[in-house]
């Protein structure tokens, strides 16, 4: 990539930015000590164990650019982090992708029980949805309301939840370039753009700004996908904090079976460079964001 990336100096914004994330979202879920206090624990089990709080950082460094008061950045980036962690904690179940680990660590349906697993990625969901409603997320409730129904957008059968049904089927169909593609813009992409947009929408950005950043989220989507693929592949179980192998074993079509392995790499790197040509209305402002898409097509887990 064109852009001059400094690994250590991104890593330590990535933990800075986590770590702020982090706290938001332990005020934003508490400890419950009622009957009902199993719940909350799965909840936070499955929201506090770590991750590299990806979406939210996208939210943030977008939000930055259009000067958006950080507190309302951060509500909304740890909105977005709960709607992640309740698909994580429900792929993880043994009627969807069947996991026992989770950031390497025991999934929530192991550390605790299915139902609650369940229940805790409800709790997320919602919460997520009320947290953006909230009037500390932004003092216009148009802004609250345009949040509200993007994400609802990104996270439901046109988005995520769509795109895991897809998912699902799949093993019954020969799926081509094109149809992986979709799959995974709908999965995997969907959370992505949101948490870039979200930024936009809380700074009332316009129509260009949108249209950019918009083109940069759909690549920088599909290039964390084929990493993903990647991984599954080539990556260490260890580092990566879950199985992998899972694809081949269960015969998915993905961009690496398609593409093979190098023609993956040269894909993924082909979409950074373009998730960042994207971002040149933006100048110097956007190079968080830049960086965010040199150490997607570059990371190991």
């Amino acid at each position: 990539m064109s852009v001059q990336f400094n690994s250590e100096a991104f890593n330590r914004r990535l933990l800075d930015d986590a770590e702020f994330v982090t706290r938001a979202l332990d005020t934003l879920l508490p400890v419950d000590d009622g009957p009902e206090g199993r719940l909350m624990e799965a909840v936070r089990y499955a929201v506090l164990l770590g991750g590299k709080r990806v979406r939210p950082y996208l939210t943030l460094n977008t939000a930055a650019l259009f000067s958006v008061d950080p507190k309302c950045a951060l509500r909304a980036a740890a909105a977005i982090e709960m709607v992640h962690c309740y698909s994580l904690v429900h792929d993880d179940l043994p009627a969807m992708d069947d996991d026992d680990l989770r950031r390497g660590q025991p999934a929530c349906h192991i550390k605790f029980d299915e139902a609650s697993a369940i229940l805790a990625g409800d709790a997320l969901l919602t919460r997520a949805f009320e947290v953006l409603a909230e009037d500390g997320t932004h003092q216009d409730a148009g802004v609250r309301v345009e949040l509200v129904q993007a994400l609802a957008r990104a996270s439901g059968p046109l988005g995520m939840v769509g795109g895991q049904m897809l998912d699902l089927v799949a093993h019954d169909h020969d799926l081509d370039m094109n149809e992986i593609a979709r799959l995974q813009r709908m999965k995997t992409g969907g959370l992505i753009d949101f948490a870039v947009m979200s930024g936009a929408i809380l700074g009332k950005a316009n129509e260009d700004s949108r249209h950019r950043l918009h083109g940069y989220a759909h690549d920088l989507g599909l290039a964390f996908q084929i990493v993903d693929d990647l991984l599954d592949v080539v990556g260490d179980e260890a580092q990566v904090g879950k199985r992998t192998g899972k694809d081949e074993a269960q015969g998915k079509a993905t961009f690496v079976s398609m593409m093979g392995i190098d023609g993956a790499r040269e894909q993924a790197q082909r979409l950074g460079d373009q998730a960042i040509q994207h971002l040149d209305i933006f100048a110097e402002k956007a190079d968080p964001l830049r960086d965010m898409a040199h150490f997607i097509v570059h990371r190991a887990s």
